[in-house]
């Protein structure tokens, strides 16, 4: 039978029979280092360590405060459910054997490069912990680490501790959620065969099982640090530290998923869009064949994109955002306890690591929400996905207006300022607001229902130039809004904290800053819901793909097509949420920054003055590096993209014979360009982000 004949009846022929030999790939999936530990272990054996080790997380909290065992229940119990998901996308069928066999593909490449990616960042990670360590060896102590008896050699290995574990932390988070939208994808495929509410479902819980995993880590591994740092250095006792002064010791931890998601972004971000770009280039513009077809060598390579870029990174990117966020409403809520004198400081330092566990318990409510319908047959009408994902969002942020209001009361209530409790509640759904506005933003502008997309496809009737003129003008058009939205919030949450009756020794108001710390922690508090969507994305992306190169029938396409649409606003929303959350947690962090530079240098800091040519001279710095980190990356994906544009081209022109079905294309020779372009092509931008504030700061 003719090549041709065997894909139009939903086969690959010869395409079936060719050996996957990509990169840096073995020829079983690749696990990381510590799974493969765990899994080597006998099982008695292994579930009597998990039992220890949960014991000692409960006797450490216990010890710390019942608000820590209430966090620590809350992740476990999200851990479990997470299980649950994942045993229920796994238990669905992967398809016709043509699907699964670009599925896995797609899995050899995604894990290959992961593989070669955090190895080169696990070698960088551990270089930078041993120039931490010594940073820390020979800089002096501060006031607090002297009168708690803390030395410089605790001090440091205490801070390298923190930083490895949030760097190991922010790399699982990565890999989780990568290792489930390689194996999501086919399922989604083979549930579009039936139908497409079944589709949507599971694509929406492998996201879950993602998200619950992402955001659980994140608190509980802060969560830990924090109880392990309170038992261990004595807390509160005579002599000891300060609970106030405990979240600095927390820095570390922020730093290392900081510095694995810059690089976990950068090398997934310059190949998702290098492959992209130059899969379409050559593809759709030179060659005239549909996306994602079977014949584009690139295909593969843009898949795998989909993985490492979207789902990987964004894990790690998001893990970071939160775990930033958590440390520095840490920092201020114990800094103005011990300006406000108050009794109990605890609630205001853990209330952070509360609205989080709430928020894996809201999320869940959301992800169970979203169940398929009887009527399960592919010729029933398509529903709008937006509308089901919307549904459960607003599910999500009803729940998270009642929770946020009682962990409020709960944990923020005073005797000294008795109302403050309920300002601070406003301040928390200010920040549900702005990140509700924020998503409807987002929606707006990148929906196909909504006239901006639409406007944008109408310029391309009059030519390439006026497309791209109207796509920058809108592009441009677009920050505007968010601007407003987080100039408003700041300033209301701002005022709302000010206005709550908390006073220093002085009388002077001193809850500003936490307010806006609590209304970050409001656009925060759905975080699980919103990572559950963005991984939706390239899941129901991947699986489109799938449908496309297998040849399944029209209607099944149909509705791969209307999830993948749907699956690049959801991905785009959730760059807009996380932007908007990173602009209020960087007024957090740079006030944490302020405070542990007042703590170190003994005297007051409290405001900056742009007056001082010095401080002048780094504002511009800063704004420079933003440009130049961006025109690097852009390079970066250019040079990239040109790469598999040149083998794309030469594999057209060798093999003539693939337009026809005649000959196969090499998928592994392009996922193998892209993934040494993308991994060499990230150290340059990645360096800069680094060393330029050391430098600077010098």
């Amino acid at each position: 039978m003719m090549i041709v004949d065997d894909v139009e009846n939903g086969s690959l022929g010869p395409y079936q029979d060719r050996p996957r030999t990509f990169p840096n790939m073995r020829s079983k999936p690749y696990t990381p280092l510590i799974f493969r530990i765990l899994m080597g272990i006998n099982v008695r054996i292994l579930v009597i360590l998990l039992l220890l080790g949960s014991g000692y997380v409960f006797y450490i909290g216990a010890s710390t405060s019942p608000i820590i065992v209430f966090v620590f229940s809350v992740c476990i119990i999200s851990f479990l459910l997470s299980i649950y998901l994942t045993k229920w996308v796994l238990s669905k069928d992967e398809g016709p054997p043509e699907m699964a066999q670009i599925s896995e593909a797609i899995r050899d490449g995604a894990e290959g490069f992961f593989r070669t990616q955090y190895g080169t960042i696990s070698k960088m990670a551990i270089l930078l912990a041993l120039v931490i360590l010594g940073i820390y060896l020979f800089r002096s102590t501060t006031p607090q680490q002297e009168s708690s008896g803390i030395g410089r050699v605790t001090s440091a290995y205490i801070t390298v501790a923190a930083f490895l574990l949030g760097a190991l932390c922010s790399g699982v988070a990565g890999y989780v959620g990568m290792w489930v939208s390689v194996r999501a994808n086919v399922r989604v495929s083979s549930a579009a065969r039936r139908s497409a509410r079944e589709a949507l479902q599971v694509a929406v819980r492998a996201g879950g099982f993602s998200a619950l995993v992402v955001v659980g880590m994140a608190v509980i591994g802060i969560a830990i640090l924090y109880a392990t740092f309170y038992v261990w250095l004595g807390v509160d006792s005579p002599g000891s530290m300060k609970v106030t002064d405990l979240p600095l010791l927390l820095v570390g931890y922020g730093f290392g998923a900081s510095f694995v998601a810059l690089f976990a972004q950068l090398g997934g971000g310059i190949y998702t869009k290098a492959a992209d770009v130059g899969a379409d280039l050559v593809g759709k513009v030179e060659q005239g064949i549909p996306e994602d077809d079977p014949r584009n060598p690139a295909v593969i390579a843009d898949l795998v994109g989909d993985n490492v870029g979207d789902c990987a990174a964004r894990g790690a990117d998001l893990f970071e955002s939160i775990a930033a966020e958590i440390i520095s409403a840490m920092i201020l809520g114990g800094t103005m306890a011990q300006r406000c004198k108050i009794e109990d400081p605890s609630g205001f330092i853990l209330f952070p690591l509360v609205v989080h566990s709430f928020d894996l318990v809201i999320s869940s409510i959301g992800i169970l929400s979203i169940r398929s319908t009887r009527d399960s047959s592919v010729k029933a009408p398509i529903e709008d996905p937006m509308a089901i994902l919307q549904k459960g969002y607003s599910v999500t942020i009803v729940l998270a207006v009642l929770t946020f209001g009682g962990s409020t009361r709960w944990l923020l209530y005073t005797e000294q300022a008795p109302s403050a409790w309920l300002n601070f509640a406003l301040c928390g759904l200010v920040g549900i607001i702005t990140a509700y506005v924020f998503v409807w933003i987002t929606k707006y502008y990148t929906d196909y229902k909504h006239e901006p997309v639409r406007t944008l496809a109408l310029s391309s009737s009059t030519g390439h130039g006026t497309n791209i003129i109207a796509g920058v003008s809108l592009g441009l058009e677009s920050t505007a809004l968010p601007v407003l939205v987080i100039s408003v919030s700041i300033i209301s949450a701002f005022w709302l904290g000010h206005t709550s009756g908390l006073v220093d020794e002085t009388g002077s108001p001193n809850g500003g800053l936490f307010g806006t710390a609590v209304a970050t922690m409001g656009m925060l508090s759905t975080a699980a819901y919103i990572l559950t969507m963005d991984m939706f994305g390239p899941i129901a992306d991947n699986a489109g793909g799938i449908v496309e190169m297998s040849q399944q029938p029209e209607s099944v396409r149909e509705i791969t097509d209307v999830l993948d649409a749907v699956g690049n606003t959801t991905k785009a929303t959730t760059k807009g949420f996380a932007i908007g959350s990173a602009a209020l947690a960087s007024f957090l962090l740079f006030s944490a920054y302020m405070d542990e530079v007042a703590s170190f240098a003994n005297e007051s800091f409290k405001q900056v003055d742009i007056a001082i040519p010095e401080v002048f001279v780094g504002g511009l710095l800063g704004s420079m590096l933003i440009f130049l980190f961006s025109a690097w990356a852009c390079s970066a994906v250019g040079r990239t993209a040109q790469e598999v544009v040149k083998e794309v081209r030469r594999q057209f022109i060798e093999r003539p014979g693939i337009m026809d079905y005649k000959e196969k294309p090499d998928y592994g020779r392009c996922v193998a360009i892209v993934a040494s372009a993308s991994l060499r092509e990230m150290i340059k931008p990645g360096a800069l982000a680094i060393i330029s504030p050391i430098v600077v700061g010098s």
